[in-house]
């Protein structure tokens, strides 16, 4: 069964006030405790009961942790507050930089062709000035960049000739290994044609020979042995 949630108020009732504070002064200390050891940090906790008694927790010297909060509150308290004369260095700068700004401002709004009436010849003059500067230099860099690219497609029209021409080098080489793998095999299949024929001319002799040699003695009336 779920605990029913206690309505944060002030406890009328003087005997369960006192429990209840007994037991969360208690819990708390618990978790102050907790704290210090889990996270080493160092904890002060200082409770006055209704009744005015004094309770206090630390893991450390009290005095030691007042001192410091007593330093660090003096600390910040000066960051707080800072002195005239660094508020008048801050208000200096300030201002200084506001004008600063308005005069880049105005600088580049006449550079762009704005506000222009206002300007002596003089002004004009060092304004024009200005602009033909920065427009050789615009110029100048534009070319510079142009140039590079240039170069460097150039450059790839190179490696790429070298490339196709080492490719038709390989066609080259591999066209001539297979034009001398047939030339060996025609030469190789003439061989042996021209060996066949010898081999018939061969055989074929002796019986032409003795075909003459029959014929012979049959004109002459001879008997033939053969």
């Amino acid at each position: 069964m779920a605990r029913e949630k206690i309505k944060i108020k002030k406890i009328d009732n003087t005997t369960a006030r006192q429990v209840t504070f007994s037991k969360r002064r208690r819990g708390l200390f618990k978790k102050a405790e907790e704290l210090s050891i889990l996270c080493d940090a160092d904890v002060a906790l200082i409770i006055f009961s209704a009744t005015g008694k004094l309770f206090e927790y630390s893991n450390i010297s009290m005095n030691t942790i007042l001192e410091r909060h007593k330093l660090h509150s003096k600390n910040l308290e000066k960051l707080e507050q800072p002195s005239l004369r660094l508020q008048l260095v801050e208000n200096g700068n300030y201002t200084m930089l506001n004008e600063e700004i308005a005069n880049k401002s105005q600088q580049l709004r006449h550079m762009r062709g704005e506000e222009l009436q206002g300007l002596s010849i003089e002004e004009l003059q060092e304004l024009e000035k200005s602009l033909e500067f920065g427009l050789k230099q615009i110029i100048d860099k534009k070319g510079e960049k142009i140039t590079n690219e240039i170069n460097s497609l150039k450059q790839k029209g190179i490696e790429l000739t070298e490339e196709n021409e080492w490719l038709r080098q390989q066609v080259l080489e591999v066209s001539k290994g297979i034009q001398q793998s047939a030339d060996s095999e025609n030469l190789c299949y003439e061989d042996g044609q021209s060996s066949e024929s010898v081999s018939n001319g061969s055989s074929s002799g002796p019986s032409q020979d003795n075909d003459e040699s029959s014929d012979t003695y049959l004109k002459l009336g001879l008997a033939w042995s053969g």
